[in-house]
């Protein structure tokens, strides 16, 4: 297990989802732009185009013009229609990104009080963190002062029974299937008062 602060979570993911310039419209960086959309590898992406590796890594960087047989194994390998190859991305555009994290298989992230599954943590420019929560602390002087950060929080209790205490608000006790949506720069912190370590799901936004 990794120790942190779980108030450090949030820039974590912020450092590691940082959104790059937008390069020219060509080609090869459209090809590529796509190909990172999906967060696939160029080994990835030429199996699924049916090319050889070197052969996507030249129509990347320009060093090649591929044939029109080439373009539509590209199209098909990325899900998407030959003009699109050559089409400006546009803020709307459905990218069809996905990742599925099965029961366990969450990154570990454990301190004092808590212990942290990060939930899609292969996926990279996420807007949202997702995270399952065992709670152990069971005392609110257990924190090292309150959690905040930006961005807003949703909290939804998954087993036990925990205590919010936020910075503008009477602690509230909260069982399973309760919620809470709240400012994440609103300091807070969370205790579990049942016997057993609770359990909560915790959803950050990142933008």
């Amino acid at each position: 297990m990794i120790e942190r602060d779980p108030k450090n979570l949030i820039s974590i993911a912020h450092a590691n989802g940082e959104e790059s310039e937008p390069e020219p419209l060509d080609l090869g960086a459209r090809v590529r732009e796509l190909r990172k959309q999906r967060d696939w590898t160029l080994e990835y992406a030429a199996n699924q185009a049916g090319l050889a590796r070197s052969t996507l890594s030249k129509i990347e960087n320009g060093q090649m013009s591929p044939t029109y047989e080439a373009l539509k194994k590209l199209a098909v390998g990325l899900q998407i229609s030959v003009p699109q190859l050559f089409t400006p991305p546009q803020r709307d555009q459905v990218n069809g990104r996905m990742t599925v994290t099965k029961l366990g298989e969450g990154s570990a992230h454990a301190t004092a009080t808590y212990e942290h599954e990060l939930l899609a943590d292969g996926l990279t420019r996420k807007n949202m963190l997702p995270y399952r929560a065992q709670v152990r602390a069971r005392k609110l002087d257990e924190f090292d002062g309150w959690v905040r950060h930006d961005g807003e929080e949703f909290l939804y209790v998954l087993t036990g029974v925990v205590k919010l205490y936020t910075e503008f608000y009477e602690p509230i006790e909260m069982r399973r299937g309760d919620s809470a949506y709240y400012d994440g720069a609103m300091g807070h912190n969370v205790i579990s008062i049942s016997p057993e370590d609770a359990t909560i799901l915790w959803v950050t936004s990142l933008v």
